[in-house]
């Protein structure tokens, strides 16, 4: 009996399977991969997406470089953007006039990999809170420097240290519609006040907002609710004083 033969036989056999199950792990592993990619990329487009913070136009509440979860169904049901909400919003027509033009394929790369939070937002992406929304008049500022909503002051104490409200002043009423948007560091940010004489008056259609900013993801050491402020509380609904209009 040949019992080399078979010993080369059962090695030839042993590495063929071997190889057979090199390439099925490896096939299943990349389906696993593009699965899990295809899923996160539709929870991201529907529910809820990662999206890095760019600058320091939201400091304190929000650094360089923190990945902030924003909700995309917090207002799918009716309710719509209030006083006081952090949100993300596509800023084309209001912040900027045109999209900067993008190759498809490498707009199509840093779409996806913006959605997943692992590029920089495009250029068209703001994140901003809400100050006055349908209906309100605003203005800044009042005798003791405050922004005022429907004439009523508001003391914003989520505002960066040091930064006055605004030293911009402005008397404006949000067409309904729209909302009025500002950063906590005002001093850093350029928001509605520098699009006033723009197209649109630096007014954000409700319609161009992509999801409130609810968490931040990270990094760890930051994981934080990004919550509700009680700055707005006493403000009235636009037309309930004076100073509101409609």
């Amino acid at each position: 009996m040949d019992t080399e033969a078979q010993h080369t036989e059962r090695d030839r056999s042993s590495g063929t399977e071997e190889r057979s199950r090199s390439v099925l792990f490896r096939r299943r592993f990349a389906l696993t991969g593009l699965v899990c990619a295809v899923f996160l990329l539709l929870l991201s487009h529907f529910v809820l997406q990662p999206f890095q913070i760019p600058s320091g136009s939201m400091e304190p509440t929000l650094r360089i470089g923190d990945r902030v979860l924003v909700n995309k169904l917090a207002y799918r049901f009716g309710s719509g953007p209030g006083r006081g909400d952090v949100i993300v919003f596509d800023g084309t027509g209001s912040f900027v006039q045109e999209a900067p033009e993008r190759g498809p394929l490498a707009g199509l790369l840093h779409g996806a990999a913006a959605a997943l939070g692992l590029a920089e937002p495009a250029e068209t992406d703001f994140v901003k809170r809400v100050v006055g929304v349908g209906g309100d008049r605003v203005k800044c500022c009042d005798k003791g420097g405050r922004v005022e909503v429907n004439g009523v002051p508001v003391t914003e104490g989520y505002l960066y240290p040091g930064d006055a409200p605004s030293q911009v002043p402005f008397d404006i009423v949000v067409p309904r519609g729209t909302l009025w948007v500002m950063g906590d560091h005002r001093s850093h940010s350029r928001d509605s006040r520098d699009h006033l004489g723009s197209p649109g008056g630096g007014m954000v259609p409700v319609d161009r907002v992509v999801g409130r900013a609810d968490w931040i993801g990270w990094p760890f050491g930051r994981w934080s609710e990004v919550g509700p402020t009680g700055a707005f509380r006493g403000v009235p609904e636009a037309g309930a004083t004076g100073g509101g209009h409609g």
